[in-house]
């Protein structure tokens, strides 16, 4: 299909996808006048500014800047692409997604019909996997897991499985229809050397790894008897699954958090810690499955929450590499707590011998990530040996120059204080001579006097046009097209307000078909927050903003013919040039006397 005829499918699928009802199915949203608001279900808040304008159909957070219209909206809650948001609001509506007939709409086309098909041979070899475990047959499976103590609803809640051999699920796979290719590309089978067809999981405990939107990606298997093969066994790498882009557990942890919301994240390495704490009651649990953290794994608990509390086995703190994939987690702006843990034991470990309560209590002695560096630093050294101890002190001091306050920097000095036995004192001056050494090293150069008048000129530009594309009485007739704009996202608002006036409505939802919902029309955006394009002051405001981009434009161009005056040689084009400059000074003279200043 052409372009056009997709463009007219995605105006229908809006009208018939309203966004009030899309969202409101995700989150519940609260009438104020004339539009919707709600706590922002991309990042963690407990005073609603993520507004969703109805008649606009668009929404915004004032919190942290997402914005867009229904297809985004579902694009950044599912975490899926825009095709497949577009087919998710498609099926809502009851609507079929057109074929394309370009060469890579038609390569998307395929892709998806593959996708599809590996989706629904897991979903069956999931099937397979389950009615093995009841089928009276998987003794040694159903004895491990009550070895595990794991009920039966736990086990049925999670989908656990059982593979009884290495030739069952790909007979019956080949029985259902799937080519051998597809049950390779799955991951669920793979092909041994002599080329014969094998279950990937083969006599393992299968436990199904789920995404977020309740699709079967892959599995982790876990051995039932003692072996050199690995316990644990994740499907490798296909189409489907990415091991740094998920989290196992994530599918519930979203249904918990639609029910009434989740105040933190518990996260844990395998499989079995987060099905022996859910079982547990902590329903807020995830599992990395082993791999360290990734942006991706962070960026997916933000949409959750704003806290996670790692919760890692007894030898978590020696682990440095562990210890820098949290650093990414606060990176993205998560609050990070570390859970202390018996020595040598797991989550799943405490919650089998101590019971729930006895995990709470170590839930409740989790403690900062900053505190969790000092002490797995500490744990490094023998502080009765003078030299490991000076070691401990530099790396434990290199530690608390990264905290956020002086508050915390003291009370960490303190702490190690105690336990190196060196004086505050002591610790406090070689802390003042790291961080000023920093700093020298740190220091940026200074910001040429330029860049301040640019960043009151992209101040000034956002507010001119957030008036103009929120139809704002005063700026009816503010003439857009005599306005220099220097930034080229700032140009295609202009260009958007201009086209919307002369065909009679400038509606703000449509900027998200034509540029991105981030940068500056989230900016832009931001300024419609409380009473700001509200009212006398904000009048004003709009007044001396046009006055200032024109006497900065004036001045850019003062700048350029004074550039193009050196640069000529030629008498009669020298005093052409002057005319223009004594033209344009004459008119930033006159400006300069009219209106306020920003």
């Amino acid at each position: 299909m052409s372009g056009g005829d997709f463009a007219d499918f995605l105006r229908i699928l809006k009208e018939k996808n309203d966004i009030t009802d899309v969202i409101g199915s995700y989150v519940k949203l609260e009438r104020r006048g004339y539009s919707y608001w709600a706590c922002c279900p991309f990042h963690h808040e407990k005073t609603p500014s993520f507004v969703v304008n109805a008649a606009d159909r668009y929404y915004h957070c004032f919190g942290c800047g997402k914005s867009g219209d229904v297809i985004t909206f579902v694009k950044e809650y599912e975490n899926v692409d825009f095709r497949q948001a577009v087919e998710i609001l498609a099926a809502r509506a009851g609507l079929e997604v057109p074929a394309a007939d370009d060469r890579s709409a038609e390569e998307a086309a395929e892709k998806k019909k593959k996708r599809d098909k590996l989706l629904l041979l897991l979903r069956d070899a999931a099937r397979f996997y389950l009615n093995n475990l009841y089928s009276g047959r998987a003794g040694p499976h159903t004895d491990y897991a009550a070895k595990r103590g794991l009920l039966p609803s736990t086990m049925k809640k999670f989908g656990l499985g059982a593979s009884l051999d290495y030739g069952g699920l790909p007979a019956y796979l080949l029985a259902q229809g799937y080519t051998p290719e597809e049950c390779v590309e799955s991951g669920a089978c793979v092909r041994t050397d002599e080329g014969r067809l094998i279950d990937a999981q083969g006599e393992r405990l299968i436990i199904p790894i789920i995404n977020n939107l309740d699709e079967v990606i892959a599995f982790g298997g876990r051995v039932l008897v003692p072996t050199d093969r690995a316990k644990y066994k994740n499907t490798r790498e296909t189409m489907l699954f990415n091991k740094s882009k998920n989290l196992f557990n994530i599918n519930l942890v979203k249904k918990e958090k639609r029910a009434g919301g989740i105040p933190s994240l518990i996260m844990v390495e395998g499989y079995m810690d987060t099905i022996s704490l859910y079982q547990a009651g902590f329903r807020n649990v995830v599992a990395s499955m082993g791999t360290s953290l990734t942006k991706e794994q962070a960026r997916l608990c933000k949409r959750y929450t704003d806290t996670v509390y790692i919760s890692y086995d007894g030898d978590f703190a020696g682990q440095k590499a562990n210890l820098r994939g949290l650093d990414i987690l606060k990176e993205e702006g998560l609050k990070v707590r570390v859970v202390p843990l018996p020595e040598g034991l797991d989550p799943d470990d405490v919650v089998r011998r101590q019971g729930e309560e006895g995990y709470r209590k170590c839930l409740d002695e989790a403690m900062p990530l900053i505190d969790f560096r000092i002490l797995a630093s500490q744990r490094k050294y023998d502080l009765a040996d003078p030299y490991e101890k000076r070691e401990f002190v530099g790396e434990a001091l290199s530690i608390v120059k990264e905290a956020e306050s002086e508050t915390e920097r003291e009370e960490l000095l303190r702490r190690i204080s105690e336990r190196s036995g060196v004086s505050y004192s002591a610790l406090q001056r070689d802390l003042d001579a790291v961080t000023r050494e920093k700093k020298e090293v740190d220091r940026p150069a200074p910001a040429p006097a330029r860049e301040e008048s640019a960043d009151g000129e992209k101040k000034a530009a956002r507010f001119v046009l957030a008036c103009c594309l929120l139809s704002k009485p005063f700026a009816a007739d503010c003439d857009l097209a005599a306005c220099d704009f220097s930034d080229e996202e700032h140009r295609t608002v202009a260009e958007y307000i201009l086209r919307g006036r002369r065909e009679g409505s400038v509606r703000p939802g449509g900027l998200f078909e034509i540029m991105s919902p981030d940068g500056e029309l989230s900016e832009i955006l931001n300024l419609d927050f409380g009473d700001n394009l509200e009212g006398e002051a904000a009048e004003r405001y709009f007044k001396d903003s046009l006055l200032a981009m024109e006497r900065r434009s004036l001045s850019a161009r003062i700048s350029k013919e004074r550039e193009r005056y050196e640069e000529s040689t030629m008498q009669e084009e020298r005093r052409e040039i002057l005319l223009r400059i004594n033209e344009y000074t004459k008119k930033l003279n006159g400006l300069r006397h009219k209106g306020g200043r920003l």
